[in-house]
C-alpha cells in the first residue's frame, strides 16, 4: 500500500508561503506581458525554466543538497514524468488559451488549477473540509461565474465596437455591411472565447495533476529536489521550440524583465512547493485561488503610472464583486481549521 504524504502540521509557515506564491504568480503576468512585446512564448517559457533549473542546481550543490542516488532510485521516476510532462502541458495549453481570450480572463479561469487541486486532495489525500469550508467553496465558484460573465460581457461589447460606426453619408454603406455581419463576427468572437477559454480550462487540470504528483513525491524527495528535476525535464522539453539567440538582442530593459520573469519561477514555485510540506493541498489551493485580485490590482497600478506600458482591465461592478467573493471563498476556506 503507497504511503500517504502527510503535512508538518506547521500551518502558519505554509500560508506564509502560499501568500508569496500568490504575490508573485499576481505580478507575474504583468512582466511576462511586457517580455513577449519582444521574445516568442517558446523562448521566454525555456528560458524561464533553464535559469530556474542553473540557479537552484547552484545553490543546492553549495549546499550540499543535491538528491542523492540513493534517492532518485527510492522515487517514482513515474510520479516525475507525470509532474514534468503535466506542468510543461499547462504552460503551452495557457499560452494558446491566453491568445485567444485576454489576460484578465485567462488569469481568473487558470485560477480552477488551485481548485481542483484541492478536490483531488480531498480525495488523493485523504483530507476534510468542514461544513464552513464547502459553504466556502459554494462561494468561490459563484465568483468564478461572476467573473466569467463579466469577462464575457465585456468580449461582445468590444466586438460591438466595431459594428458602430457613425452614420455619415461617407460611411453608412460601410455601416450596413458591419450591422449586416454583426450577428456573425459576434458568434466567431463567442466561438474563439470560449476556445481559448477551454484551453485554460485543460491547462487548470493539467496544472493540478501535476501539483497532486509533485504533493506525493515528497514523500521521497525534498521539495527543491523535485523542482530542480522538473525544471530540468521542463527546459528540455522547451528547448526544441526555443531561439535562445534572440535574448542576446535584447535591450537592458526587456533583459530585467526577462530575469525577473525567470527569478519568479524559481521562487514562487519553490515556495508553492515548500507550502505543500506544511499545509494541507486543498489549504494552499484555496489561498492560490485570491491570485486574480492580485493581477488586477497590479494591472490597474502599472497602467496609471504607466500607461504606454501596459492596458488597463475594464471591470464592470459584476466583476467587482465577483472578485471579493474569490477572495471571501477563499480565506473561508484556508483560514477555518479542521475540526477532529
Amino acid at each position: 500500500m503507497t504511503k500517504i504524504h502527510q503535512t508538518s502540521g506547521r500551518w502558519r509557515l505554509g500560508l506564509a508561503l502560499s501568500i508569496l506564491t500568490v504575490l508573485l504568480w499576481g505580478i507575474l503576468p504583468i512582466a511576462l506581458t511586457v517580455t513577449l512585446q519582444v521574445l516568442d512564448v517558446y523562448t521566454l517559457t525555456w528560458f524561464r525554466f533553464f535559469i530556474s533549473f542553473v540557479l537552484l542546481a547552484i545553490y543546492l550543490g553549495w549546499r550540499g543538497k543535491l538528491p542523492t542516488l540513493v534517492q532518485l532510485r527510492l522515487t517514482s521516476w513515474k510520479l516525475l514524468v507525470i509532474a514534468t510532462v503535466f506542468l510543461a502541458s499547462n504552460y503551452i495549453l495557457y499560452l494558446q488559451g491566453l491568445a485567444l481570450t485576454s489576460p484578465s480572463n485567462a488569469q481568473v479561469i487558470i485560477q480552477l488549477a488551485p481548485f481542483l487541486m484541492g478536490l483531488g486532495g480531498l480525495v488523493i489525500f485523504r483530507e476534510r473540509y468542514t461544513l464552513s469550508q464547502w459553504i466556502g467553496v459554494t462561494i468561490l465558484i459563484a465568483g468564478f461565474i461572476l467573473f466569467f460573465h463579466d469577462q464575457l460581457f465585456q468580449s461582445l461589447i468590444k466586438v460591438s465596437q466595431y459594428t458602430n460606426l457613425p452614420m455619415t453619408n461617407t460611411s453608412i454603406q460601410v455601416s450596413k455591411f458591419f450591422i449586416s455581419h454583426n450577428k456573425t463576427i459576434i458568434f466567431n468572437a463567442s466561438k474563439q472565447y470560449l476556445l481559448g477559454s477551454s484551453l485554460i480550462v485543460l491547462a487548470a487540470v493539467t496544472w493540478a495533476i501535476y501539483a497532486l504528483a509533485q504533493k506525493q513525491l515528497l514523500q521521497s524527495l525534498s521539495s527543491t529536489s523535485i523542482m530542480l528535476i522538473i525544471y530540468g525535464g521542463c527546459t528540455l522539453c522547451f528547448s526544441l521550440l526555443a531561439k535562445p539567440q534572440i535574448i542576446f538582442t535584447l535591450d537592458l530593459f526587456h533583459w530585467g524583465m526577462l530575469i525577473f520573469c525567470g527569478l519568479n519561477t524559481l521562487i514562487a514555485y519553490g515556495a508553492f512547493a515548500e507550502a505543500l510540506e506544511h499545509w494541507e493541498a486543498s489549504r494552499v489551493s484555496a489561498v492560490l485561488a485570491s491570485t486574480p485580485i492580485v493581477t488586477f490590482l497590479s494591472v490597474w497600478i502599472v497602467s496609471v503610472i504607466s500607461p504606454n506600458l501596459i492596458n488597463s482591465e475594464q471591470t464592470t461592478f459584476v466583476g467587482i464583486i465577483g472578485a471579493f467573493l474569490v477572495v471571501a471563498g477563499s480565506i473561508a476556506i484556508a483560514l477555518r481549521r479542521k475540526t477532529k
